[in-house]
C-alpha cells in the first residue's frame, strides 16, 4: 500500500535538520528529561524525541495534532517515517 503522505513530500519541500543549530527534544527540554533520538515533524517542524526514548514526544505530537510525516533528526540518517500509515521510506 502506497502512503501518500509520504508521496506528498520531496526533497525540496521536507523541514531540512540543516535549519536547526541544537539538536535537542523541545519537549524533554522542558521538563529536564532525556531522549535517544530526535525526529522532525514534517508539518509544523517541531524536533521531538523518537519512540525508544521515554517520553515519545513525536509519537505524541502526532495522537495530539494529527501531523503524520517526521524525518530522522539523526546525522547520516535520510528517512521519512508516516504514524498514521507506519511506513517509511528513505529519502
Amino acid at each position: 500500500m502506497s502512503c501518500r503522505h509520504l508521496n506528498d513530500l520531496t526533497t525540496e519541500t521536507l523541514i531540512s535538520k540543516a535549519n536547526y543549530p541544537m539538536f535537542r527534544c523541545e519537549e524533554c527540554m522542558r521538563i529536564n528529561s532525556r531522549w535517544v533520538h530526535l525526529r522532525i515533524c514534517q508539518t509544523c517542524g517541531k524536533m521531538l524525541c523518537c519512540d525508544s526514548s521515554e517520553h515519545q514526544h513525536a509519537r505524541r505530537h502526532h495522537e495530539a495534532t494529527g501531523h503524520s510525516v517526521v524525518s530522522s533528526a539523526e546525522l547520516g540518517e535520510q528517512w521519512l517515517w508516516c504514524f498514521v500509515h507506519e511506513q517509511g521510506k528513505d529519502y
